[in-house]
């Protein structure tokens, strides 16, 4: 029997003094912070500061220039450092000829574990999509329907660390209420979740610690209510807007 991830390490995912350019200019400038196993950590920052490069380096989708990321102790470039790791990227979009249920087929054979009826149900209420959807086309899906057949995969994956791109993106208030009460029992099963993100009020919700991310250098790493005390400001959003100045 494997024992929990908890049991087995400190340390999620482990960023060193990570940087990267692309012509000519530094998209990621010397990040360091690490993950611990069983933490939920939010990546907050504006549009086009880093997080999705962060996010997507972190699984080896594109090259690092120089420092290092580990995984459960293990370097990002391995295979086997990104075993534990469900993914949803940003503005998902399942491949059109599938249908709903055929995606899900597929990615539980590439996540390795069998098609399981009764827990699709069950992320399919969490998510707020009717069982019917599964045997539409995906091309017939709204974003937020794609969306949520992302999510559901990941959830239905096993997996101990869930990394997710924006993850309301394209979701109504409802769902992202159902949402958030969902991660939260991820939470007291001991599943990690490295997210980014530009909602506030969701980071305050869920996490346990957030790093502020601005032209592509951390400005802040700790606890929500530590950046309102280190920013002298009565809530996140007044904190956030005086960390990037």
């Amino acid at each position: 029997m494997h024992l929990p991830l908890s049991h087995q390490y400190m340390l999620a995912i482990d960023f060193n003094k990570v940087f990267k350019s692309y012509r000519q200019q530094s998209i990621l400038k010397q990040i360091t912070f690490q993950i611990e196993v069983g933490e939920f950590f939010g990546l907050v920052g504006v549009n086009g500061v880093g997080k999705t490069t962060l996010l997507k380096s972190t699984l080896d989708f594109c090259d690092i220039n120089q420092g290092s990321i580990h995984i459960l102790g293990v370097t990002h470039t391995l295979p086997q450092a990104r075993q534990h790791i469900a993914f949803l990227p940003e503005q998902f979009t399942p491949p059109h000829y599938m249908t709903g249920k055929h995606f899900l087929l597929y990615m539980a054979k590439l996540y390795g574990h069998a098609y399981d009826d009764s827990k699709v149900h069950h992320i399919f209420k969490i998510l707020d999509i009717h069982i019917e959807a599964l045997e539409q086309s995906v091309s017939n899906y709204s974003k937020g329907m794609a969306q949520k057949l992302g999510l559901a995969a990941c959830f239905l994956s096993n997996k101990q660390i869930l990394i997710l791109d924006e993850p309301m993106t394209g979701l109504d208030p409802k769902v992202r209420a159902y949402l958030k009460q969902y991660l939260l029992e991820l939470k007291k099963r001991g599943i990690t979740l490295f997210f980014s993100t530009h909602l506030l009020a969701d980071v305050e919700i869920l996490c346990d610690r957030m790093a502020i991310l601005h032209e592509g250098s951390v400005r802040f790493v700790g606890t929500p209510a530590d950046c309102c005390t280190q920013f002298m400001a009565s809530t996140l959003e007044d904190a956030y807007l005086r960390c990037i100045g």
